[in-house]
């Protein structure tokens, strides 16, 4: 018998089907062996030498390896290809005490039939590089979390935590919110024509005057613009010019890690933690039909831009035979990774098998994994076609040029002449087609129009863009980024507002400030990007895991205990304000608590007054009256999340449920909106003209893709609509006699 070790037990049934009777595939369920949660772990007198236990939960699971083990004649480990798996092998290897002439190491980039067959031809021994990589950033991390956290507990209040690499990413948060406060924004104009040239109506923008190119703040208020429109009107218009010029659009690479990440956000509106999650499932194998269950697509932590061989020639044979050969690169097109760092070993994330378009599984997936694997196949499929190729006409209107100003405007056009990769990826490249003019034709002004716009501040943080700044400064690696941004949250050192854009809590702020004013490293980017690089470097095998970390405990450790002594909890928690106590009179200071700041009498213990501090700018205006004083209501935040008050608090404290919007359609009345609203029974969704619509839906609602912003009625019984339901987002029908449902229930 041959035992194969993996780490899920989706992993297992996918592998175990490629396989003969006689081998045997287990899941460790992931580590086996970990430091203790409830002590540091790790002896720093003695070198740093980590006190690695076996939890409880894997007890069970260890003492059924080890049985299998003594009847294996051989023993694989097959844990995923990084540094985390890398280390899962090696404990596994130290609590089965297998000797290391006996151990055999395997990975591979996708679970196929072929790619596991492959790897079991070409076992290796186990890495220990990527292993004291891997336990170097544990022990670091535990190392800061552990030493730091207690301080904090202390000076501002129990139960908080400080992560190495997550402060780095609350840091460029709380960054990104205080340029926006301090934004001021500045107005400008811009001024377009309406001309109609035999019939056919140019919306041109005014581009120069007397032949000089005007800048975006050129036209800086609306006098300015009302005296250049007064101008404009005194002349005739002729067209002046009609210029045509071919553009190339290239395809996209294909995905790495942070790539996808971003990708899914943009596109799908997914976060980093549940486009890792989906991943996963599609990576560990799934059931296609009466088929085997099968990897769809290869690893994906990855930071390389390598496309295998065989994939590159499945994909040339299925997009001629698909598409045809025109639409085919021609030859392989290889992409080269930006990252220094990146394992070329490894490869970009694709679909493993290239004929497994998702419009043929499907009905094997659902809706977020099919949406997850139609990006991926169809990115991947694109690297290798051709480029789209369109003509780009621009056409200029002129007054005379014996005129006192002359005054060009100019109107843009594209035309696709060839899709390429575009008829598989879609990108927002569309045709904007103009009338066939001839230069000195006729241009008879017909309006001009004023526009006035103000620079907008940086925007906040979503999850795509927080990753892409994380990787451009060297934050964090393809299996971490996904751990940054739920960790952050989890936290609750940032949250998101309505557009899911990252926002600092005031707990977030206060604990920024502190680490930036006292402990400069620990959210410097510059030095967590180094810490990045020695990670790497040590992973390399260029330097020794053990010096690295005392190099970087020994003065955090020695600033740290100045730090103990210096700080008092009321210097880094406590702001002078100038509210007066309405108990005792004395003057009120701002505290922080667990649900952010808060005024507290500076009396306390005598006077233990305290008051909510309202944020102006987070005060929501609605269109509701107050029902009992008949001033405006506002939408606040409170202990338990939004709510709406009367503005007129304290005097009046009337209060009302805050009811969400969720972006799509009543199906019934066709004029309301849905709303999520709270009952006694947890969340709902009805119609926002309720009582006079009684649409209602116990879960949330799936979108039309073909049609946004309607809910999606069954394709099944075209009675009922579709829900989501449960944590991985599966789809169920509002009818509770559908047959989509009954097929559920008979599945569980």
């Amino acid at each position: 018998m041959k035992l194969v070790i993996v780490e899920s037990p989706t992993k297992a049934k996918t592998i175990s089907k490629f396989l003969s009777n006689d081998f045997v595939v287990k899941a460790s369920v992931g580590h086996v062996r970990d430091l203790p949660k409830n002590k540091m772990g790790v002896d720093i007198e003695n070198d740093f030498e980590p006190q690695y236990i076996i939890p409880k939960d894997k007890v069970k699971i260890i003492k059924e390896l080890k049985q299998l083990k003594e009847k294996a004649d051989d023993l694989y480990f097959a844990t995923d290809e990084d540094r985390e798996g890398e280390a899962i092998a090696w404990h596994l290897q130290t609590v089965l005490d297998v000797k290391d002439p006996d151990v055999k190491r395997i990975t591979f980039h996708e679970i196929t039939r072929d790619a596991i067959l492959d790897a079991l031809k070409k076992p290796r021994k186990i890495d220990e590089n990527l292993v004291n990589a891997q336990q170097a950033r544990r022990i670091l991390d535990r190392l800061v979390g552990y030493e730091l956290s207690p301080f904090l507990w202390k000076k501002v209040y129990y139960g908080l935590s400080a992560g190495r690499v997550q402060s780095v990413a609350v840091r460029l948060i709380v960054e990104r919110e205080q340029e926006r406060d301090a934004f001021k924004p500045q107005e400008y104009w811009d001024v377009s024509g309406l001309f109609d040239c035999d019939k056919n109506i140019i919306d041109a923008n005014l581009i120069k005057i007397n032949n000089k190119t005007i800048d975006k703040f050129y036209i800086k208020n609306e006098s300015s613009a009302n005296d250049l429109k007064k101008k404009i009107k005194k002349y005739k218009y002729h067209i002046s010019d009609i210029t045509e010029k071919d553009a190339k659009k290239n395809p996209p690479t294909p995905f790495t890690t942070s790539m996808l990440q971003q990708e899914a956000a943009n596109k799908l509106g997914f976060s980093a933690k549940q486009t890792m999650r989906i991943a996963q499932q599609l990576y560990e194998g799934i059931k296609l039909g009466n088929k085997e269950q099968v990897g769809l697509i290869t690893y994906m932590r990855t930071d390389s831009l390598n496309l295998s061989e065989k994939f590159l020639q499945d994909a040339k044979e299925y997009i001629i035979s698909k598409y045809g050969s025109e639409y085919y690169a021609g030859s392989f097109r290889t992409f080269k990774t930006r990252s220094k760092n990146a394992q070329e070993a490894h490869e970009a994330i694709r679909p493993t098998i290239v004929t497994n378009d998702p419009e043929s599984i499907k009905r094997y997936l659902d809706i977020n994994q099919y949406k997850l694997y139609k990006l991926i196949w169809e990115r991947s499929v694109a690297t290798q076609m051709k480029e789209a190729k369109s003509k780009i006409i621009n056409i200029d209107i002129e007054n005379d040029k014996n005129d006192e100003t002359i005054f060009t405007f100019r109107d843009s056009g594209t035309t696709i002449e060839f899709d390429g990769f575009l008829k598989v990826y879609h990108l927002s490249l569309q045709e904007n087609i103009l009338p066939k003019l001839d230069i000195g034709e006729s241009a008879l002004l017909k309006d001009v129009k004023l526009n006035q716009h103000f620079t907008e501040p940086p925007a906040r943080y979503n999850d795509a863009s927080l990753i892409k700044e994380l990787e451009e400064n060297g934050i964090g690696r393809p299996s971490t980024y996904a751990t940054i941004t739920s960790t952050i949250l989890d936290r609750k050192y940032v949250e998101k507002d309505e557009s899911k854009r990252y926002k600092p809590t005031d707990i977030g702020i206060l604990v920024n400030k502190i680490l930036c004013e006292h402990f400069k490293d620990i959210v410097d980017i510059k030095f967590t990007a180094r810490i990045e690089d020695e990670l790497d470097d040590i992973a390399k095998g260029k330097l020794e895991w053990k010096p690295f970390l005392r190099s970087f405990y020994e003065p955090f450790k020695k600033n740290l205990d100045i730090k103990e002594k210096e700080l008092s909890k009321k210097d880094l928690t406590e702001e002078q304000s100038d509210v007066i106590c309405d108990k005792c009179g004395s003057p009120m200071v701002i505290k922080y608590g667990r649900y952010g700041k808060f005024y507290a009498c500076s009396n306390y213990p005598t006077c233990k007054n305290t008051k909510p501090i309202e944020d102006e700018k987070e005060v929501m205006t609605t269109d509701e009256v107050c029902d009992k004083c008949g001033a405006p209501m506002v939408v606040k935040n409170g202990k338990y999340g939004k709510f709406i008050a009367c503005s007129n608090y304290p005097t009046c404290k009337n209060i009302k449920q805050y009811k969400k919007e969720v972006g799509l359609k009543c199906p019934k009345c066709k004029d309301g909106k849905i709303l999520e609203r709270k009952g006694i029974f947890g969340i709902f969704y009805s119609c926002s003209n309720y009582p006079d619509c009684n649409f209602i839906l116990s879960n949330m609602p799936v979108e039309d893709e073909n049609k946004k912003g309607e809910i999606k009625k069954c394709d099944i019984c075209n009675e009922g609509y579709l829900m989501y339901y449960g944590k991985s987002n599966k789809i169920k029908c509002s009818n509770k006699n559908c047959e989509r449902n009954t097929s559920r229930k008979k599945k569980k």
